[in-house]
C-alpha cells in the first residue's frame, strides 16, 4: 500500500487541516510528473523543497502537536482537581459523592483518553510521512544534498513520536480511572493498581513475570554489568541446551523472525492490536554445530500479558514444517516410546497444529534475522530476578520479496551464505544495505510477581539510574523490520526518534527528575487513596513516599537559605581563626583526619576529654540487639590464596637478610678491633641492631600469620619496626664517627710532631 493512501485513511476528521501535505511535497519533488524527468534539479528547487518541508510543514505539525498536548494536559489536571474536590473529608462524608458526578467525570476521562490515542496516531502518521518524503528526496534528488539526517534530528528535537512523552499523562489517567471504578463498582474486587503501564507482563510455566526493557550506551555498559554482578552471578549458557552454565564465553544467539509480504504481523504489533503474534526460530551458537533449534510463537493478549508456545525441531524438518508437509510425527513417536502420558502428547499435537496452521494461513516465511551476544544474570535455582544484556545486536534481511534478487534461496529456510560461511558480527562480508546494527546494548529485567513481595532495592535503583534509557515497548522484530523494510511498511515504532538523541544522562539531573516523578506520583496516589477506603493498600503504599535529602523535592527555601548563610559566615572568618577552631574541636574528641602511612596512623588517637568519654559510653547497641559472636565474613571455611602466605614469608626473608648483613658487619668489626675499646663497643652495638631486625621480622611473621587465619580487617603494614631499626643504625653510625674523630685528634695532641711539614699540615686541619 502506498503511503499517501495510508495517510489519507488515517486522518482524524477534526484535525484534517493540521496534517502534513504529503501530496504537495511529492509534487515539489516532481515525483509523479514524467514530463519533468529531463528537467535538471536546480538550487532553487532544492531551496523551495527544504523551505516547504522544514519551515512550513514541519512547523505546522509541530505547533499543532505542542498545542494539543498542552490542552490535553490542562484538561487532565482540571479533571484531577475535580477528583480532589470530590474526595471525602470530615465535613463531606463519602456517601455524598454522587454516582452521577463520577460518571460525568469518567465520561470526561474517556474523551481525554480518546484524544490521546488520536494524537498518538497523528504523531505516528506525520513522523512516518516526514521520514518517507525525506528518503524520496535523497533517493531521487539527493545528488548534492541529503536532508534525511537533518530531518531525523529535527523530529527528535521536536519530540515527535517519543515514547516518553505519553507515560506521565497515561499514569495520571490510570489513577483517576482506578479511583472512579472503585467507587462505581464497590461490590467488585479490583486488582491492585500497577502504575508501570508500559512494562509488559509475561507468563512462563504458569508463573507471571514483569519485563522491563532499557537501552544502555556503550560507555555505561561496563558500569551496568558491574552493578548487576554485585548482586547476581553471571551465567554462561551452553550452545546446545541453553540452560546449564559452563565455562565458555557469552553465547551468540540467532533469532529468525517470520512475516508475510504485507508485513501483517509487524503492523499488528506496532499498532498494539489484540492477540498480536510473532513467530521465530532461535538457536545458540553456529548452525553448523547442530544446536537445538526452537520454534516459538509469542501472543500478546488484551490484558497485556504475553504467552509463549514453543517446541524443538531439527533443521532438516524446518522447511517441510513451514510448507505443511511435516507435522512433527517423529517427535510424537519419540514421546510415545518414552512413555509420556496421552494428555501430554495430545497437548503437544494441539500446540504444533495451531502454530503450523497459523504459519500456513498467514503465508509466513523467514524475513528477518537478529543476531546478538547475550550475557545472563541469575542466581542458580532462583528465578525471581532474571536479567539479560544483549550486545553486538545486528539485524539482517532474510526475505525473498524481490524474486529477481532474493536475500536467500527460495528453496531454503535460512541464508546459507551466512551460516555456511560462519559470518559473525559486524557482518562486513555481505551487502551492507541488508544489515542494520543497533547502536546500544539491550537490557531486560524480568521480575517474578509475588504477592506481598517488594522489588529488590538495587533493581529499583538501577532502573531509575542515569546508566539506562527506558524502552518499555522495544521489540527486536519491530525494530529490525522498521530499519530494513522501511519502503514496505507505513507505520514506524515510537522509539525510532530516540535513536537520534544522546541517551546518556547527567547523574544529578537524572536523580532529581526521578525524585520529582516519585513525589508527583505519591501526591496523585494520595488523592486516589481517599476514595478507596479499606481497599486502599496500594495507593497508601504509593503515597508514603519520602523524598531523599539530596533530592530537589526534599529541599526547602529556608534550609537552602540557612546553608548559604552558614557558608558565607565561614568564608568571612580569618584562616587563623579557622585553624584555631579546628584544633579546639580536635581536642574535644571529634573525628580527625589521620593520614595513611604516618605516625598518626600507628599510634592511637583517643581523646580523654569528658565529651569524648561520654560519647564513647553512648555508643551502645539498641535494645534487643546483641553483638554477634562470629562475623559474617568469618562464617565460611577458611580459604587463603598461596600468594598471601608467600608474601608474608617473603617479607620475613627480607628482614633476615638485613639481620645477616648487619651481623656480619658487627662480627667483622668486633674481630678486627683488637684492643681498641671503641671498635669493640660499636661492634656490640651493631650486633644488638642486627638482633632487633631479626626479632622484629620473626615477630611480624607470626603476627601477620595470625591475622590471616583470623581474617582480620586491620592493616598489615607497621612502621614501628623499620623506624626503630633505621633510627638505631643512624645513631650508631653518627656516634661511631664522633668517637673516631675525637680519638684521632686526642692521639695527635699526645704525640710530638715529626717535622715542620707535618706540623703545618696539622695546623691547617685545626
Amino acid at each position: 500500500m502506498r503511503f499517501g493512501k495510508t495517510l489519507r485513511e488515517s486522518i482524524y476528521p477534526p484535525w484534517k487541516d493540521h496534517y502534513m501535505d504529503y501530496s504537495k511535497l511529492k509534487s515539489l519533488l516532481r515525483e509523479d510528473r514524467r514530463e519533468d524527468e529531463d528537467v535538471p534539479w536546480t538550487e532553487d528547487d532544492e531551496n523551495r523543497f527544504c523551505d516547504e518541508i522544514f519551515n512550513v510543514q514541519l512547523e505546522k505539525v509541530a505547533q499543532f502537536q505542542e498545542k494539543t498536548v498542552s490542552g490535553i494536559k490542562e484538561r487532565a489536571e482540571t479533571a484531577f482537581d475535580k477528583l480532589k474536590d470530590m474526595a471525602p473529608s470530615d465535613d463531606k462524608p463519602k456517601s455524598e459523592i454522587t454516582t452521577t458526578r463520577l460518571k460525568e467525570l469518567k465520561s470526561e476521562l474517556d474523551t481525554i483518553t480518546n484524544d490521546v490515542k488520536e494524537l498518538k496516531k497523528y504523531s505516528s502518521a506525520n513522523y512516518t510521512g516526514f521520514l518517507k518524503i525525506a528518503k524520496k528526496h535523497d533517493r531521487k534528488r539527493g545528488d548534492r544534498y541529503k536532508v534525511r539526517p537533518m530531518m531525523r534530528v529535527s523530529l527528535s528535537e521536536r519530540g515527535f513520536n517519543s515514547e516518553q512523552a505519553y507515560s506521565p499523562l497515561l499514569t495520571k489517567l490510570s489513577l483517576m480511572y482506578y479511583a472512579i471504578n472503585q467507587n462505581l463498582d464497590e461490590g467488585e474486587q479490583h486488582q491492585p493498581l500497577d502504575l508501570n503501564l508500559e512494562n509488559q507482563g509475561e507468563v512462563h510455566n504458569g508463573e507471571r513475570y514483569t519485563a522491563h526493557k532499557f537501552w544502555i550506551h556503550p560507555e555505561n555498559l561496563l558500569e551496568v554489568k558491574t552493578a548487576i554482578l554485585r548482586h547476581l552471578p553471571s551465567l554462561i549458557y551452553t550452545q546446545q541446551a541453553g540452560s546449564e552454565p559452563d565455562g565458555n564465553e557469552d553465547p551468540k544467539i540467532t533469532s529468525l523472525y517470520f512475516d508475510n509480504s504485507k508485513f501483517d504481523l509487524y503492523g499488528r504489533k506496532v499498532e498494539r492490536q489484540v492477540d498480536a503474534s510473532s513467530v521465530r526460530l532461535r538457536w545458540y551458537g553456529k548452525l553448523d554445530s547442530k544446536p537445538d533449534i526452537v520454534l516459538e510463537q509469542k501472543i500478546v493478549h488484551e490484558n497485556g500479558l504475553s504467552e509463549e508456545k514453543k517446541f524443538h525441531i531439527k533443521d532438516k524438518y524446518i522447511k517441510l514444517f513451514i510448507d505443511g508437509k511435516y507435522d512433527m510425527e517423529k517427535t510424537v513417536q519419540k514421546m510415545e516410546r518414552q512413555g509420556q502420558s496421552v494428555e501430554a502428547i495430545d497437548d503437544f499435537k494441539t500446540m504444533v497444529g495451531e502454530i503450523q496452521d497459523f504459519i500456513i494461513k498467514s503465508k509466513l516465511g523467514p524475513i528477518l534475522r537478529a543476531n546478538y551476544t547475550r550475557t545472563a544474570f541469575q542466581k542458580p535455582s532462583d528465578d525471581r530476578v532474571r536479567i539479560s544484556i544483549d550486545t553486538d545486536v545486528a539485524f539482517i534481511r532474510e526475505d525473498t520479496l524481490d524474486r529477481d534478487r532474493p536475500c536467500r534461496d527460495l528453496d531454503e529456510w535460512h541464508r546459507r551464505d551466512i551460516d555456511n560461511g560462519n559470518m559473525a558480527y559486524p557482518f562486513k562480508n555481505i551487502n551492507q544495505s541488508e544489515v542494520s546494527r543497533f547502536p546500544f546494548a539491550l537490557l531486560e529485567i524480568k521480575l517474578k510477581e509475588e504477592d506481598g513481595r517488594k522489588r529488590p532495592r538495587w533493581v529499583e535503583d538501577l532502573m531509575v539510574s542515569h546508566l539506562v534509557h527506558p524502552a518499555p515497548r522495544f521489540s527486536k522484530f519491530v525494530h529490525g523490520v522498521a530499519s530494513l523494510f522501511e519502503d514496505y511498511v507505513n507505520n514506524l515504532p515510537l522509539w525510532l526518534s530516540d535513536l537520534e538523541t544522546d541517551i546518556r544522562k547527567d547523574p544529578q539531573m537524572a536523580h532529581d527528575a526521578e525524585e520529582q516523578r516519585k513525589a508527583q506520583q505519591a501526591e496523585d496516589a494520595m488523592v486516589v487513596g481517599s476514595f478507596l477506603g479499606g481497599n486502599a493498600a496500594a495507593a497508601a503504599k504509593m503515597g508514603s513516599y519520602k523524598p531523599a535529602t539530596s533530592s530537589p523535592v526534599g529541599r526547602s527555601y529556608l534550609s537552602e537559605r540557612a546553608a548559604r548563610d552558614a557558608r558565607e559566615a565561614r568564608a568571612s572568618i580569618p584562616p587563623s581563626a579557622v585553624r584555631q577552631d579546628t584544633e579546639q574541636r580536635d581536642d574535644d574528641g571529634t573525628t580527625q583526619q589521620r593520614g595513611y602511612g604516618t605516625l598518626s596512623s600507628v599510634f592511637p588517637g583517643f581523646s580523654l576529654s569528658r565529651y569524648s568519654r561520654a560519647k564513647r559510653q553512648r555508643e551502645q547497641l539498641p535494645e534487643g540487639v546483641t553483638k554477634p559472636e562470629v562475623w559474617l565474613k568469618n562464617a565460611g571455611p577458611l580459604q587463603v590464596e598461596p600468594k598471601v602466605w608467600l608474601a608474608n614469608e617473603r617479607t620475613f626473608l627480607k628482614w633476615q637478610h638485613i639481620c645477616v648483613l648487619l651481623g656480619s658487619l658487627a662480627i667483622s668489626l668486633y674481630t678486627a678491633a683488637g684492643e681498641n675499646f671503641l671498635a669493640e663497643c660499636m661492634g656490640i652495638a651493631y650486633v644488638v641492631i642486627a638482633v632487633m631486625a631479626g626479632g622484629w621480622g620473626y615477630t611480624m611473621l607470626h603476627r601477620r600469620r595470625d591475622m590471616i587465619v583470623e581474617r582480620s580487617g586491620k592493616d598489615f603494614d607497621n612502621m614501628i619496626g623499620p623506624l626503630a631499626v633505621s633510627a638505631a643504625l643512624m645513631l650508631a653510625l653518627v656516634l661511631n664517627f664522633v668517637f673516631s674523630y675525637r680519638a684521632a685528634f686526642s692521639k695527635l695532641d699526645s704525640e710530638p710532631l715529626g717535622n715542620e711539614t707535618e706540623a703545618a699540615f696539622v695546623g691547617e686541619l685545626i
